[in-house]
Formats: structure tokens, sequence, C-alpha cells
């Protein structure tokens, strides 16, 4: 079973995305913050981080860059998820390591096939 942590500031999304996500089969695990996030990342070892962008106090840069540096957790894949739509945005997101960037609002359709597509493509040891 693959397992994703689901990055966000706001508890709505957080619970409507495990809670989709587990429908679809998939192990979830939140975090409302980027340190959180980072712990998570290292213990946990998920197959996905869905990363939102503007958080309070270390926001989805910042732990990206963060989990890039580190060993344990570089080769994980990372899709940003964020209301920030400028093209500069996303090509900062792709720059920095994100394997997608993924706007809010977006359908469940759209980002259920991104997850999708994301694990067909990077081989998992």
């Amino acid at each position: 079973m693959k397992k994703i942590l689901v990055v966000d500031d706001e508890d709505d999304i957080l619970h409507f995305l495990e809670m989709v996500l587990r429908e679809k089969g998939y192990q979830v695990t939140t975090a409302s913050g980027g340190h959180e996030a980072l712990t998570r990342a290292q213990i946990d070892k998920p197959d996905l981080v869905l990363l939102d962008i503007m958080m309070p106090q270390m926001d989805g840069w910042e732990v990206l860059k963060l989990l890039r540096v580190d060993d344990d957790t570089r080769r994980i894949p990372v899709a940003m998820l964020s209301a920030r739509t400028e093209a500069k945005d996303r090509v900062q997101g792709l720059q920095e390591g994100a394997i997608d960037y993924i706007c809010k609002p977006f359908s469940l359709t759209e980002l259920l096939g991104k997850i999708e597509a994301i694990f067909a493509q990077v081989p998992r040891a």
C-alpha cells in the first residue's frame, strides 16, 4: 500500500484529502506545518508528499529544500499543492525538486490522476 503524507495548515483540506485518499486505498499521514512534515517524512518514509506552500512558521518552499538536502528524504517525490497559480511559482517548484505542481482549487479527478501518474513514473525500492 502506497503511503502519502499530506501537508497543509488548513484542517478542512487535511481531513478531506485524508478521507478521500484512504478511500482510494492509500495509507495517509498528515502534518499541519513544516516542522511536523519534516519529522513525519523522516519517520514514515512516505511514497509521496503533497505539500502546501503557504503555511505559517515554515512555508512549503523551505520544507521542500530541507527534504532535498536530507539523505533520508531526498528521493521522496513531492507534489506542491497551492493556491498560487502564477507560472513563476510552478517553475520554482519544479526547479527546486518538486515532481508536480497542483493548483488549488483542484478537482478530485485531477488530483487522483496526478497521484497515479506520479506513482507510475517513480520506481520505488
